[in-house]
C-alpha cells in the first residue's frame, strides 16, 4: 500500500492521526509526518482517514490528478499523434511521473518513454529531510504510489541523459544508445550543491541530502550518535536538517552566511524569527559568517570545520545544505536557452531556444523550467517547490496533446511548507518579491500567526506558522491583486497593524553571466547562441 499527502492541500486537521495512529502523526500542532508505505494490516484505516481529511489530501496506492475539462475538439492531426506520437520524458522525477500519468489521463496512446538518471522509480523528496532523516521509515518507503503499473511506459531507469539532438528528435544516452521522439519532455530537475572542494567533500561524515541514497546515509550518520552536527546553510533543507537533529538529542551547530536562516526565502522580518525558533531549541545559530575549509583527521574522517570570522566548530558530521544545482549540462549544444538559471520556457511550458523563438515540440517541467510569471510582472522564475513540479507537469503534459487553441497557461501560485522545530510553516506566492510585510493574525511571540507580504500596493504572498488553513483566502487575494495593505476586518489580530521593510534579499538576475554570441549577416540568417562560461 502507497500513501501519499498533497501537503500544499492539508491544514493539519490531524483526522489521519485520530483514525490511524500507526500510520499518521501530528507533530506539533499542525504538521502531519506520516509512513508512506505501511503495512496492509493498516489499510482499513487509512482508507477511512483517506475518507475523513476534509481537505481530501490524502491519496491511496495512486497519485491522484486534478480533472480539467478542455473546450474543443481535437483536430484530425491532434488526433493521430495520440495514438501514434512519440513522447520522450528525460527525468524520472516527481515532475516526470505526473507529467506521463496525465498524458494517459489526456488519451494519449503513442510510445511513451521515461528515462532517468538514479536506478529507482520515482519518489517523493520531502520526506527525506524530515521522517527519513528521523529514522521514522525507510528511504525506500518514498516510492510514489503504483506508477509504473498505472502509466504503460518505458522506464529506463540508471541512465543519464548525456544530449539531445533537435534536428534529428533525439536523446542520446549515457551508455551509447539513442531515443528518438515527436515530443520530449525536460524534467531532470536540480541536484544538491556540493562543498566547492573535492577533497574537503570526500572526507567521511561529510553529507548533501537530496536523493534517497543520501537520505539513507545521513540517517545512518545520525543514528551513530555524533558529538556534533555541523550544518552548513540555513535554508530549508539546513533548517530542517537542524530540526531533526534535536529531535534526535544531538548537538547541531548551523552556519548561515545571511543575517539569519531563511531569510533568503522569506525575508528578514521572518528570518528573525526562524531564528529565534532556533535557539529556543537549543541550536548553536552562528550568522553571518561562512565556512572556509573542512578539516579531516589522518584516517580522512572529518574533525572540524574552519569559520569566516576566525572561530572552529568541532563536528563528526557535516551537512552541506547550499542549494541546488540545475541539471542542464546534458543540454548544452541544443541550441535551447539552457543555463545556470535552468532552462527558460513559455507560460505554456514550451522550451525557448537561444534566438529567443519558442519551440513547439520541446516543453519543460519542475525545477529545471524558468518561465514567467504574469501576476508577478512576467518575471521569470525557477521554482523548487514539491506543488509546482506537479502544477506544472500538468500543465506541460495537457500542451504536449492539445491544440494550440486548447492550451493552458501555468498561473498556479508558488506553495510550499516546511516543517521545523513543531512549527508548519507554508507558504504562497514569492516572499521576495515584496517590499514591505504586516502580520495580520496571530502572534509573531507565540510562533503562531499570519505574515502578508506587499509591493506597490498589492498582496504578493503570504506566509504562515502554524495558521495553514488561512493560506487559501490569501491565495485568492493574491489571484485577484488586492491592495496592500490588507483592509478588512482580521480574525485574531494582535500586532501592529502597520506595515514595515521585508528584509528581502536584493534580487539577483538570474541570466546574468549568460554571454551570448550573434552571427550571420544577413537578416533572415542571422542566429544567437550560447557561448560556454570559463
Amino acid at each position: 500500500m502507497r500513501v501519499l499527502i498533497d501537503l500544499t492541500r492539508c491544514q493539519g486537521y490531524g483526522q489521519c492521526a485520530f483514525l490511524a495512529p500507526d500510520v499518521f502523526t501530528m507533530h506539533g500542532d499542525e504538521a502531519v509526518l506520516y509512513d508512506p508505505d505501511p503495512d496492509d494490516a493498516q489499510r482499513e484505516r487509512v482508507l477511512r482517514a483517506a475518507a475523513a481529511c476534509p481537505v481530501q489530501a490524502l491519496h491511496v496506492d495512486r497519485m491522484a490528478m486534478r480533472h480539467r475539462t478542455a473546450s474543443g475538439p481535437a483536430t484530425r492531426d491532434g488526433a493521430a499523434f495520440r495514438r501514434d506520437g512519440r513522447i520522450v520524458i528525460v527525468g524520472a522525477s516527481l515532475a516526470g511521473a505526473r507529467a506521463a500519468a496525465v498524458l494517459r489521463r489526456e488519451g494519449f496512446t503513442g510510445s511513451l518513454t521515461v528515462i532517468g538518471d538514479e536506478p529507482h522509480p520515482p519518489y517523493d523528496r520531502p520526506p527525506l529531510s524530515k521522517r527519513v532523516l528521523s529514522g521514522g521509515v525507510p528511504a525506500e518507503h518514498t516510492l510514489l504510489p503504483r506508477l509504473r503499473e498505472e502509466i504503460g511506459a518505458e522506464w529506463l531507469l540508471g541512465t543519464a541523459a548525456t544530449g539531445l539532438d533537435l534536428a534529428a528528435r533525439r536523446v542520446r544516452l549515457a551508455d551509447g544508445r539513442e531515443v528518438g521522439f515527436d515530443r520530449v519532455l525536460i524534467a531532470t530537475g536540480t541536484r544538491a550543491r556540493p562543498w566547492p572542494d573535492p577533497a574537503e567533500a570526500a572526507l567521511r561524515g561529510v553529507h548533501v541530502l537530496r536523493t534517497m541514497e543520501d537520505a539513507a546515509g545521513l540517517r545512518e550518520a545520525l543514528a551513530a550518535g555524533p558529538r556534533r552536527v555541523l550544518v552548513i546553510g540555513g535554508g530549508f533543507t539546513g533548517s530542517e536538517v537542524a530540526s531533526v537533529c534535536r529531535d534526535l538529542d544531538l548537538p547541531v551547530t548551523l552556519v548561515e552566511r545571511g543575517p539569519s536562516p531563511l531569510s533568503g526565502a522569506l525575508g528578514g522580518v521572518l528570518g528573525e524569527v526562524a531564528a529565534g525558533l532556533q535557539r529556543a531549541h537549543g541550536v548553536d545559530l552562528r550568522c553571518g559568517v561562512t565556512v572556509t575549509s573542512l578539516e579531516g583527521d589522518a584516517d580522512g574522517r572529518l574533525r572540524r570545520a574552519h569559520l569566516s570570522d576566525g572561530g572552529t566548530v568541532d563536528a563528526e558530521v557535516a551537512v552541506v545544505a547550499l542549494g541546488a544545482v540545475r541539471n542542464v549540462e546534458w543540454l548544452r549544444g541544443s541550441g535551447l536557452a539552457a543555463g545556470v538559471w535552468g532552462v527558460a520556457c513559455d507560460a505554456g511550458c514550451r522550451a525557448v531556444d537561444a534566438n529567443g523563438l519558442v519551440t513547439d515540440d520541446v516543453f519543460v517541467a519542475g525545477d529545471i523550467a524558468r518561465f514567467p510569471h504574469p501576476v508577478f510582472q512576467y518575471q521569470f522564475m525557477s521554482l523548487e517547490h514539491w506543488g509546482n513540479a506537479v502544477d506544472q507537469a500538468e500543465i506541460a503534459a495537457h500542451n504536449m496533446v492539445s491544440d494550440q487553441t486548447r492550451r493552458w497557461p501555468h498561473l498556479s501560485l508558488p506553495v510550499f511548507w516546511s516543517t521545523q522545530f513543531g512549527v508548519n510553516i507554508k507558504s504562497v506566492g514569492v516572499p521576495t518579491f515584496a517590499d514591505e510585510i504586516v502580520v495580520t493574525q496571530g502572534s509573531v511571540a507565540e510562533r503562531r500567526f499570519v505574515a502578508v507580504y506587499g509591493h506597490r500596493g498589492r498582496i504578493t504572498a503570504a506566509v504562515t506558522f502554524d495558521q495553514g488553513m488561512w493560506l487559501e483566502f490569501y491565495r485568492r487575494l493574491i489571484e485577484r491583486a488586492a491592495p496592500f495593505p490588507p483592509d478588512f476586518p482580521h480574525v485574531d489580530r494582535r500586532e501592529d497593524p502597520r506595515p514595515v521593510p521585508a528584509g528581502a534579499p536584493e534580487r539577483i538576475v538570474a541570466a546574468a553571466g549568460a554571454t551570448v554570441v550573434v552571427t550571420g549577416h544577413d537578416p533572415s540568417e542571422r542566429r544567437a547562441s550560447l557561448a560556454p562560461g570559463r
